[in-house]
């Protein structure tokens, strides 16, 4: 019995007792303004950048993915006409709806109808013209208005 309680005791006492004692030098901390370490920073700051830059391209290049129309409503094409202003071509059954979507409301600027994609893209050229008569015409009522209520 008294050889395991020796046995515990030297397995149980801190080896440092028995090591030798080293005088440690202090070593000096490494300066900040070091060239190393200015050039380690800044190739830190130039690789998250360039991650951020990366990722907005990714962003801009497969952020309009156009996702499957489902149900009966389909966005045709659309628009950007200021920073959140937005012209959609929307389908919804055997109609399609020209839309300005804001911040806060949605209005219908015209109806059609839903036109087979053939004669879509002959009759480009004569719509473009007319949508761009009837865009203007709503514009001009909406600063009329808006006019009229100040």
């Amino acid at each position: 019995m008294l050889k395991h309680f020796c046995l515990f005791l030297v397995l149980t006492c801190p080896l440092a007792a028995f090591a030798e004692a080293e005088t440690k030098v202090p070593s000096h901390p490494e300066s900040v303004i070091a060239a190393e370490s200015i050039t380690k920073m800044i190739t830190g700051l130039l690789l998250v950048l360039a991650v951020i830059v990366v990722a907005a391209w990714l962003l801009k290049r497969f952020g309009n993915v156009r996702t499957a129309a489902t149900g009966h409503i389909k966005v045709v094409a659309a628009a950007s006409i200021g920073q959140r202003e937005r012209v959609v071509i929307v389908e919804v059954g055997d109609t399609r709806l020209v839309l300005g979507v804001a911040p806060g409301h949605i209005n219908t600027l015209h109806r059609m109808a839903a036109s087979p994609p053939q004669a879509t893209e002959q009759a480009s050229g004569k719509s473009g013209e007319q949508f761009s008569k009837v865009l203007d015409n709503r514009i001009s009522q909406a600063d009329s208005q808006t006019r009229d209520c100040g």
